[in-house]
């Protein structure tokens, strides 16, 4: 519990805490958000072909703020999901959920790479279920149920402007209350309800203007424990975004998961969407 504390207080500090020895220029903070609403609606009387009513939404922010000095460089990134879906007369279900926020500090130094220290948050707004065929449904997660924690120092390379890369030593803590299998050790007798590895992790971030109105993003994250260095955890999670008139954005977002805390088979989703896109600041 007192490691949990301190690791939390760890993040909090890393987001707000600031040096008053590098004070920002006159234009430091930047901040930016881009909200977005995708909406889905299929209504049926007496349609002979046959089918089922259907209602889908989903909203999405994501965000940056960033403060570039001389000799710094402190961006925090924040990815907020959450979508729902009605078919027939199924219950509402759950089609995403994401609270995702980065925090990362550099020193520049002039050269090739330069050193860091980071931290990242991750978990959901809302509980999750696992469906039967029967339409019955078992609660297996829910906000901060499980909360994963990472956090690391290390160097930072930026080979060209749109991509971004850094390794470094970092320890990941996996947070939960009621469902303890993510972070349980099936090998004591004791139920953890924490769990936490010292490892290596490898970040990359990928920000291609391929047209005018085309843009690509894509982030891969890696994790190997020390304890289980063969047994890495992978993340990656891509966009390609396509600008129609102002306002109107089809999104193609393939996210891949490797983790056997979670599920002991690589999770893969997929997701087409056409909505509408605003840039609020």
């Amino acid at each position: 519990m007192k490691l949990r504390v301190v690791s939390i207080l760890m993040f909090v500090f890393l987001c707000s805490a600031y040096s008053q020895e590098d004070a920002p220029l006159p234009n430091g903070w930047q901040h930016s958000l881009v909200g977005g609403l995708n909406l889905t609606q299929v209504g049926l009387n007496d349609w002979a072909p046959g089918g089922e009513e259907a209602l889908s939404w989903a909203i999405t922010g994501e965000g940056k703020s960033a403060n570039k000095q001389t000799k710094t460089d402190w961006t925090t990134n924040y990815k907020l999901a959450f979508g729902q879906t009605k078919l027939g007369n199924q219950a509402v279900r759950k089609t995403d959920d994401k609270i995702d926020v980065e925090t990362i500090f550099t020193y520049i130094m002039g050269v090739y790479v330069n050193p860091y220290v980071a931290a990242t948050l991750k978990t959901q707004f809302a509980k999750g279920y696992e469906f039967n065929d029967t339409g019955g449904r078992t609660e297996v997660s829910k906000f901060f149920d499980p909360g994963y924690l990472t956090q690391s120092v290390g160097l930072g390379y930026e080979p060209v402007p749109q991509v971004k890369t850094r390794f470094g030593l970092a320890v990941r803590e996996i947070m939960t209350s009621e469902f303890t299998h993510f972070s349980d050790d099936p090998e004591t007798d004791d139920i953890e309800k924490t769990k936490v590895d010292g490892g290596l992790e490898s970040v990359t971030d990928v920000k291609w203007q391929l047209k005018e109105n085309v843009l690509l993003t894509s982030k891969l994250e890696l994790f190997s424990a020390f304890s289980n260095f063969t047994d890495a955890v992978v993340r990656s999670d891509s966009t390609l975004a396509i600008k129609v008139g102002k306002y109107v954005t089809v999104n193609f977002n393939t996210q891949i998961v490797s983790d056997t805390t979670a599920s002991p088979k690589v999770q893969v989703k997929e997701t087409l969407s056409l909505g509408l896109s605003y840039t609020l600041f």
